[in-house]
């Protein structure tokens, strides 16, 4: 084989950080398909409550959906080796999932302030581990994303390679798609 035909072969390939993620992916979507079956499922069971859902989850899906974009942005930037550009960006889609946790944790409040407990029989049950399963990725990516932030602040990293940056945008696009699916089917099933 020729060296050209070695480097588009390479090419051709997935690098192996992106197919773990779409394998972690794949499987964290059969986790929530199995969880909202069964909720389906439970839902018709004698005894079941439902709950109404919490006005900050609106607003904490809307600063979930900006930070989503303003990750994109952020690969953008990386892209075009904007590096003030990427920096600040990344500060900002940190700050908004922050914001998320903040949002989501204020609105669960409010709902178990409300006798939406776990302890209680129905929705709420699913509801607080499915979203509790949610917040746990949610947190992993902002431990991700804390950590590409502070490497975007050193001054002494100058490496362009832009797999984990593609990477965790691939993966916080996910979590935010994941959130709005969790929202969508709450509403429905109420």
């Amino acid at each position: 084989m020729n060296t050209e035909a070695v480097v588009m072969d390479q090419r051709k390939r997935i690098h192996p950080s992106k197919f773990m993620l779409w394998v972690a992916i794949g499987s964290i979507i059969m986790m929530f398909a199995g969880l909202t079956s069964a909720y389906v499922v439970k839902r018709s069971l004698p005894g079941w409550a439902t709950f109404e859902m919490p006005a900050l989850f609106w607003y904490s899906t809307a600063v979930l959906v900006l930070s989503s974009i303003t990750m994109q942005l952020g690969l953008q930037a990386f892209r075009q080796r904007e590096r003030s550009k990427y920096r600040l960006i990344m500060g900002i889609t940190t700050l908004l999932g922050l914001l998320f946790v903040t949002l989501q944790w204020n609105g669960f409040n409010q709902l178990w302030a409300s006798g939406i407990t776990f302890a209680g029989a129905g929705a709420g049950q699913f509801l607080y581990i499915i979203a509790g399963l949610h917040a746990f990725h949610v947190i992993g990516g902002m431990v991700a994303l804390i950590i590409m932030f502070l490497r975007a602040l050193s001054k002494k990293r100058r490496n362009y390679d832009v797999v984990p940056v593609e990477v965790m945008a691939t993966y916080w696009h996910f979590v935010d798609l994941l959130w709005v699916y969790l929202m969508v089917f709450f509403l429905l099933m109420q």
